[in-house]
């Protein structure tokens, strides 16, 4: 069993479980014109944590697998698999990505002047942070890339 595997599946949870929940209050306090509370801050910490966590663990699954080896032997004929070149390139790229908005937005976020600012801004980049990883998880349901929910 690959322990690094069930582990950046299992952590795949604990990003989407503090993605939704960041991006959900900022769009209330959005809305609603509520201050930015320390509550608002460790929750965007709690994302950017986990999402640091999930690509460490990416990253040891890509150097250490298969996949990191497929691309030195030819990425010619990696690119011509879509399954293998998800894996490779468009899960690992679009990720790193991801995590990079997520930074991104957070510092942003502490240089904003006003409390709604620091709420649009949490919705903005943690809101198109948390699309890129939806879209890259490789769901039960996508034939070609498809991934149990829960490696245990």
């Amino acid at each position: 069993m690959n322990y690094s595997l069930v582990i950046h599946n299992l952590l795949r949870w604990v990003v989407l479980i503090f993605g939704v929940w960041a991006v959900i209050a900022a769009l209330f306090a959005v809305i609603s014109k509520r201050e930015y509370k320390n509550s608002d801050n460790k929750l965007s910490l709690f994302f950017m944590i986990s999402c640091d966590l999930q690509l460490l663990m990416g990253m040891i699954l890509y150097f250490t697998g298969m996949w990191f080896d497929r691309v030195r032997e030819g990425m010619a004929e990696v690119m011509k698999n879509p399954g293998e070149r998800f894996f490779a390139v468009e899960h690992a790229l679009m990720m790193i990505i991801a995590w990079m908005l997520v930074h991104v937005g957070r510092t942003m976020v502490k240089k904003a002047d006003t409390d709604v600012q620091k709420h649009k801004r949490t919705l903005i980049y943690f809101g198109i942070a948390l699309l890129i990883i939806l879209a890259m998880i490789p769901w039960p349901f996508r034939s070609e890339i498809a991934r149990p929910l829960f490696r245990i």
